[in-house]
């Protein structure tokens, strides 16, 4: 069975997946659309998310905003304005993530962690997971809080080898994070990857885009 099309807005059929600027409605397309916005607009708000004195939910949704503008009409605009009442499903769950109306909320506890060296030092996948859980837009989402995440993490003088690992291994510790939080369960998965020193940005907008190809054919 196919899964049902998201469409907050009600306009599929006229103006394509999410209104994305070239009307397409075929997902798969969007996806790489997705990628190629992402790959375009990385090293830029990666010097922008560096320039800042200290991350705020505001900078987040302007992330999303510089990433994914050029696809997405709504970009930076998170779910409490774009889909207010509508509950994200993902792996068959409409908890997993916040309410519309706790994004915020959800996103400034994860910022304000992640801000504290010493936390984010001993909990990174914790960190990670509330980040997950404000799931603040109605797509990209893991590419927007990674893109903010490396930031806090060079800010506390390390880097995780997201290249290294396992994408499915990734996604189901993900989805057992969101549904027991506070048990450690991403900080085990990321702690083999976890290593010391900052990496430059170049390097890490080659990191990032490593992490978020999409082989042929592969859906968003």
């Amino acid at each position: 069975m196919e899964s049902k099309i998201l469409d907050p807005f009600g306009d599929y059929e006229t103006q394509g997946y999410l209104r994305n600027t070239y009307q397409e409605k075929d997902i798969r397309v969007v996806g790489h659309l997705e990628t190629a916005a992402f790959e375009q607009e990385i090293i830029g708000t990666l010097r922008f998310l560096k320039r800042l004195p200290t991350l705020q939910y505001e900078h987040l949704t302007e992330t999303h905003l510089k990433l994914f503008s050029s696809l997405y009409p709504w970009a930076g605009q998170d779910r409490f304005i774009t889909a207010p009442n509508i509950a994200i499903v993902k792996a068959g769950y409409k908890t997993l993530f916040a309410h519309p109306a706790d994004v915020r909320r959800a996103a400034e506890h994860a910022l304000f962690l992640g801000q504290n060296e010493g936390y984010l030092r001993v909990h990174p996948g914790e960190v990670f997971g509330y980040l997950a859980y404000a799931h603040p837009f109605l797509e990209g989402n893991g590419r927007t809080i990674l893109t903010v995440f490396s930031e806090l993490t060079r800010r506390a003088r390390f880097h995780v080898e997201w290249e290294a690992i396992d994408k499915d291994q990734f996604l189901n510790n993900l989805t057992q994070e969101l549904l027991q939080p506070g048990k450690s369960i991403m900080d085990q998965l990321l702690a083999p990857y976890w290593r010391e020193g900052v990496l430059s940005i170049d390097r890490t907008a080659r990191t990032l885009r490593t992490r978020f190809k999409r082989p042929e054919g592969t859906p968003p």
